[in-house]
């Protein structure tokens, strides 16, 4: 029997993909979470031979989720699900540990078949989104350019992303303005915008 835990913060679509789960002969949900933090301490209580983890939670990201529990359960195995099929997302997973990368709309046999492959240590990735993120390239920016664009997406001042982060106004300037460059962008809020469309932050 493989033991899974379920990660989605939509109550309806958790529901449903443990139903359809629960119909397989071998795989058994045996815990559920809704966000990012409590998929972490509901994987520590189960301890799950796969994680099913939602790439957009409340309080962290499914991406960052899987690396934690990697990092305290190096034998469970991540997939990630995703309703984007954003190229960044697919490195970052992989990069994070991700044994697959899973876009929601496939039908419910080929999850299950995805659970059984990487539980038997095959990577299992969805086919067009291998090849959009072939296409797209590597993410251009530096894990603190990432910070600094992410910490500036909600219109915060330069003061304020210098006080989130603890580095000088002249720092976080510097950041944006290579940021900006990097992504081809005309100012920081275009910047965001076209980072977040390629998943890069």
């Amino acid at each position: 029997m493989i033991r899974v835990l379920l990660a989605e913060d939509q109550a309806m679509v958790r529901g449903a993909l443990a139903s359809l789960l629960g119909l397989e002969p071998d795989i058994e949900v045996v815990g559920e979470a809704a966000s990012g933090p409590e998929a972490l301490t509901v994987a520590l209580r189960t301890r799950p031979d796969v994680a099913l983890l939602d790439i957009e939670m409340p309080g962290g990201d499914g991406i960052t989720a899987g690396a934690r529990i990697r990092e305290a359960l190096p034998g469970c195995h991540i997939v990630i699900l995703t309703t984007f099929g954003r190229p960044g997302y697919l490195r970052r997973a992989m990069e994070a540990g991700a044994a697959a990368f899973l876009v929601k709309d496939s039908p419910a046999r080929e999850l299950a078949a995805a659970v059984r492959r990487v539980r038997a240590g095959e990577r299992v990735v969805d086919p067009g989104l291998a090849a959009m993120a072939l296409s797209a390239g590597p993410n251009p920016l530096s894990p603190r350019e990432r910070d600094v664009l992410a910490a500036s997406a909600g219109g915060s001042t330069i003061g304020d992303i210098a006080a989130r982060l603890h580095l000088s106004e002249g720092t976080v300037r510097n950041y944006l303005s290579s940021a900006i460059q990097k992504t081809r962008a005309r100012n920081r809020m275009e910047a965001v915008q076209h980072a977040q469309a390629q998943g890069w932050l």
